[in-house]
């Protein structure tokens, strides 16, 4: 695991079952269960290495001592059985620990470990949205896009020392009426960079000053009056100061990092900006708009690297949700991070971009991971964790990835998205009363956001209370435009409830969005899972395949589809998607699982 993902566990989660590591306990559903010391520290053994094989010498050496060898085999046998009858498992259809001949066993099933998250000692900073106080509202967007360039710069001077606040999480105080204090206490940072901007023609006065939370007392404060194409080195030399008032010490190498790739054109900075600007509002006209502004940017500047980063990350967003042909946007996606590295190797987000487009497209997972581990080691903000927590969620290494977005949520503590993805790792985890706690806060901040509407109602689906999974899959219909990706869970809902013609009726209203827009097949499929045939529904999991989407990657933890586990053909389909990936197997009668498949 990466350095910056060292954490600590003392619970370790799969199925209903809890292992207290520091007590020793295993527990189902809370209830104490008796298991014998080695059977205990055979299970911890298998649980620090899931989806791996602990060959039996290995469980010689560690659990029996490397000199024993008189009724070892009846040891370990004994010990396997016991283990197994606590769990409920079974050695010809294992739900929790395969046996593999003369090598050893594996732990098949989803681990959730229950992590601290990273504590660095760093200080923590935020960058307070600038002020826009020149006379037209439509600026907004250049001093939005100050804050974030200024969150940006701050957060390369010296990851180590100095942790920035992100922008999603920053600019939930804009207009705020909360003091400096109140700001401090709710996301546990010591240090506030507040300014403003007031634009006029082609000059720009840009304020800034620095406040210790504590006190609320200003530590610096500067002002600069310069001509618009001074602006990006305006934004070098404030991040600066503040390192140096925080007297934090820059390391070399870093500091070359502070001068990121920068553009002396100044209508190719305003573009970029502007795509930022659309591009954050995460929704599918926003990113039209986005790609449209990063083309003109680059247009203006052929060589600035950030802005190629800007359409990648644009269109990996709207290829995984399938606004225009999965393997067009990807293909797009990632030449256009290519590009992005290829201009700047140091650009922490190029290849963030990259990795994460070679997985949802080349189902590439070592060549995405060393792009993710690139970005963290250059950069390790916010954007490159939850993408990699995100793409370790696809790859099933759940106890990583919740490490992984806790990391980003101490940067972006009230990042809407984060929420979403922590929520939607602990349902393919089978977590379900932790994903319905992380996505109602979630919900509770943000009621607008229709993608923790989304991922809320599908885990209400898996708990079969159908009415809430249902409300919200409505909900999230209507918030997010009738994306077809809401009819679809609201389609899969209803069939899972018994209101097989009411479902229907929404994936015939599915079915026929294809005539103005593209559908993704995915989106299909999970909706016939609970409503149709298991052939039909494999036909279109089938086309999904061939659309080379993102989603497929969930299939080996989707619940939605347990109805489909013991079918050869689904079998052969989790194959070819990654021929690699360990076979999981899942507590199908267990009171938590979702299998609606006829």
């Amino acid at each position: 695991m990466d350095a910056h993902l060292a954490t600590s566990a003392s619970q370790i989660r799969f199925g209903v079952f809890e292992v207290n590591l520091q007590t020793g306990e295993l527990r189902r559903r809370g209830h104490k269960l008796r298991l014998q010391e080695q059977p205990f520290r055979l299970l911890t053994l298998l649980l620090e290495k899931p989806n791996e094989v602990v060959t039996r010498e290995e469980i010689q050496h560690k659990i029996w001592g490397a000199d024993t060898f008189v009724d070892f085999d009846h040891g370990v046998n004994r010990a396997i059985n016991k283990l197994r009858e606590a769990l409920g498992d079974s050695a010809d259809n294992p739900r929790f620990i395969e046996t593999l001949s003369r090598r050893g066993y594996r732990f098949i099933a989803p681990v959730q470990r229950d992590l601290q998250p990273p504590n660095s000692g760093k200080k923590m900073l935020i960058v307070l949205p600038f002020a826009n106080m020149s006379l037209d509202a439509e600026q907004d967007y250049f001093s939005d896009g100050l804050t974030e360039e200024m969150i940006a710069h701050l957060s390369r001077l010296n990851p180590e020392r100095l942790g920035v606040i992100a922008r999603t999480s920053a600019m939930q105080f804009k207009k705020t009426s909360k003091n400096i204090k109140a700001i401090g206490q709710e996301l546990g940072v010591q240090f506030a960079l507040e300014g403003s901007i007031r634009r006029a023609g082609d000059r720009v006065r840009i304020t800034a000053q620095l406040i210790q939370v504590s006190d609320q007392t200003h530590l610096w404060a500067e002002s600069y009056d310069r001509g618009l194409k001074d602006v990006l080195a305006i934004q070098i030399e404030v991040a600066q100061q503040i390192a140096r008032s925080l007297a934090v010490e820059l390391v070399p190498e870093r500091q070359a990092l502070v001068a990121r790739s920068i553009t002396s054109n100044t209508e190719a900075y305003e573009l970029y900006l502007r795509g930022r600007h659309y591009l954050n509002q995460r929704v599918e006209l926003g990113y039209s708009k986005a790609i449209d502004y990063f083309n003109r940017a680059i247009e203006k500047d052929p060589a600035y690297a950030p802005a190629y980063a800007g359409l990648a990350d644009a269109y990996s967003v709207i290829g995984f949700y399938g606004a225009i042909p999965s393997k067009t946007a990807f293909e797009k996606a990632k030449t256009a991070a290519r590009t992005a590295v290829q201009l700047d190797d140091t650009l922490s987000e190029a290849h963030t971009s990259l990795g994460y487009a070679t997985l949802q497209y080349d189902w590439d997972w070592l060549a995405a991971e060393a792009e993710h581990k690139r970005a963290i080691n250059l950069n390790p903000n916010w954007y490159a964790y939850d993408w990699y927590g995100f793409n370790l969620v696809q790859v099933g290494r759940f106890s990583e990835a919740f490490a992984a977005l806790e990391y980003a949520r101490r940067i972006d503590p009230l990042s809407s998205v984060i929420g979403c993805h922590m929520g939607w790792m602990f349902y393919f985890a089978r977590a379900y009363d932790k994903s319905i706690r992380q996505l109602e806060k979630t919900i509770e901040f943000d009621p607008g956001f229709p993608l923790a509407r989304y991922y809320l109602g599908i885990t209400y689906a898996q708990t079969h209370d159908f009415d809430r999974s249902i409300d919200h899959l409505q909900s999230a219909a209507g918030l997010s435009g009738v994306h077809p990706g809401a009819l679809s869970a609201l389609a899969y809902a209803l069939g899972a409830a018994g209101r097989q013609s009411e479902g229907r009726e929404v994936l015939a209203r599915l079915v026929g969005l294809q005539q103005h827009r593209h559908v993704l097949a995915y989106f299909v499929a999970f909706a016939m899972s609970s409503l149709s045939s298991k052939d039909e529904t494999l036909e279109w999991l089938e086309r999904a395949y061939e659309e080379r989407s993102g989603w497929p990657l969930y299939l080996h933890f989707e619940p939605a589809f347990d109805g489909l586990r013991s079918d050869p053909s689904f079998a052969s389909l989790l194959k070819r998607i990654d021929p690699l990936k360990p076979r999981f197997s899942f507590p199908l009668h267990s009171e938590s699982a979702g299998s609606h498949c006829k």
